[in-house]
């Protein structure tokens, strides 16, 4: 009886995020799809390990070839909180700490290749290592081994934050107090840049300080590897991928959106069935999917609003406070996921004082106010929902251009202002309500937005926005097509090319 040929082996090191970890894992379930001769092993810190058990476990039918691989990772040993092994609930300098150190899982991570080359041979090991991780670029160039990098992000978001934390270009652009627009290298000069676009922690890089030469470092590293996959899809991010590869000079294959399948072959703004249990996160509901449904079945199409700001990211307790009475002002229709404000354990109870006194109370007809955790694609592919308020993380970004959802946009952090800004001036098919933790804005500019966005009328901002948003939803289930789809062809052909020279 002939021998079943070896499988080949996919080894993936994803970055301690939520927003990276579970791309990672979408990533390996759509390999398995087109071809069901590899083996697969994710590798982490022990908690991140735990909850991707708990993802894969939502999921019908759990593939044998994903395996799991935990490294040892003590967060206390490097002056972070107990059982911070990812970068949910910290603070931004805690964020750069995390960052600088997941270098220490090096050593074992380098042990374990050992020990799979030393069994399967060199020919049949690929290491894909998230941009942030690039250090596995090295360790897979000292054993032989095929490497590629992959981002969770998007091509435009991708190029604008690599080469703004690499080129430091607003840090010329001061004069007198006031900041003009700056020229970003790479991007083209009419694309100009404006310090509200970065993120506070980059703004303070000066090119000298720890932080903005571990960032350039690790940008560095990628470009080591033989080629990029982007969660992105070709024909929405025309010019960012131009940029992409023009900046990075190797090949950048888009293998999103990293989505369930059976989210992108729903119709458009389709119900969602009740008792819905997809939990790609493997975190725990703050609310019941049936009761969630149930109320989002007792809305019009394209009327609610949902707000959501990540797995990472909150905003200030007095933000909460002013948005909340922008809600109810709107008297729009709303579901908003709450967690802790800015400041206060992420993890702790939500208190009633972070929202306007009877706020809860007199909203009950108007809004469904979810503490915690929600089914958020769920949520947004419920023929209902007409506009989500969000950081503009580059996942939520796709899950609600997939359903056709126009945003509001409120950057928090990392690449968000990027993203935001694209959505804007490329896309068309998101407002930009606040920026960062130091905005203030009136309940009654937040009504207007919210109003705007959800506004039917045709011919009108909202309803060009929405047409905008279900195109570029089309284009995205395209992308996914069997034979046909241009990021269904990238990943045939980044499978078909990862294991040779």
């Amino acid at each position: 009886m002939e021998e079943a040929p070896q499988r080949k082996h996919i080894i993936m090191l994803p970055y301690m995020a939520q927003g990276h970890l579970i791309p990672f894992l979408e990533l390996a379930y759509n390999m398995l799809h087109h071809n069901h001769n590899l083996n697969i092993t994710i590798v982490n810190t022990p908690l991140n390990i735990t909850n991707l058990r708990s993802a894969i476990a939502n999921r019908p039918s759990p593939p044998s070839q994903i395996h799991l691989k935990p490294l040892p990772f003590n967060s206390t040993d490097h002056g972070l909180p107990p059982n911070s092994e990812n970068t949910n609930g910290l603070s931004a300098s805690q964020i750069m700490q995390l960052l600088k150190a997941s270098v220490t899982l090096e050593a074992p991570f380098r042990q374990f290749i050992s020990e799979v080359v030393s069994s399967e041979g060199t020919s049949m090991v690929c290491i894909i290592s998230d941009v942030l991780m690039g250090w596995g670029i090295f360790v897979a160039k000292s054993f032989g081994v095929f490497s590629y990098s992959f981002t969770a992000s998007g091509a435009y978001g991708s190029a604008a934050f690599v080469s703004i934390s690499q080129n430091l270009p607003h840090r010329n652009m001061a004069d007198g107090g006031t900041y003009d627009e700056f020229h970003v290298p790479g991007f083209p000069e009419t694309c100009r840049f404006k310090i509200t676009d970065v993120a506070q922690p980059i703004r303070d890089f000066d090119g000298k300080d720890e932080f903005s030469r571990l960032f350039k470092s690790k940008s560095s590293m990628n470009h080591e590897s033989k080629g990029l996959l982007c969660n992105t899809v070709e024909e929405i991010e025309v010019l960012g991928l131009e940029v992409l590869r023009n900046y990075r000079k190797i090949p950048v294959w888009c293998v999103g959106p990293l989505i369930p399948p059976k989210m992108l072959t729903k119709n458009l703004g389709s119900d969602t069935s009740s008792g819905v249990t997809s939990q790609r996160s493997g975190k725990q509901l703050g609310i019941q999917p049936e009761k969630c449904f149930e109320w989002l079945d007792s809305h019009a199409s394209r009327t609610v609003l949902y707000i959501s700001f990540g797995s990472e990211n909150t905003i200030s307790e007095t933000q909460m406070i002013d948005l909340a009475k922008g809600l109810e002002e709107s008297k729009k229709p709303f579901i908003w996921v709450v967690r802790p404000p800015f400041g206060f354990d992420p993890k702790g109870d939500f208190r009633p004082e972070w929202l306007p006194f009877g706020f809860v109370d007199r909203v009950k007809k108007q809004g469904l106010v979810v503490y915690g955790w929600a089914p958020q694609l769920e949520i947004l592919c419920h023929r209902s929902i007409g506009a989500f308020l969000s950081h503009c993380g580059w996942n939520s970004v796709f899950e609600s251009l997939s359903q056709g959802v126009p945003l509001i946009g409120w950057p928090l952090g990392s690449e968000q202002g990027y993203n935001a800004k694209m959505l804007v001036e490329e896309m068309g098919v998101c407002v930009v309500l606040a920026r960062w933790l130091d905005s203030r804005i009136t309940k009654e500019e937040i009504s207007r937005v919210i109003n705007v966005v959800l506004d039917k009328s045709v011919g009108r901002k909202g309803d060009l926005m929405r047409k905008k948003a279900t195109e570029a939803g089309e284009l995205i289930r395209a992308a996914v097509e069997i034979n046909k789809g241009s990021s269904y062809n990238a990943l045939n052909d980044f499978l078909t090319r990862c294991f040779s020279n």
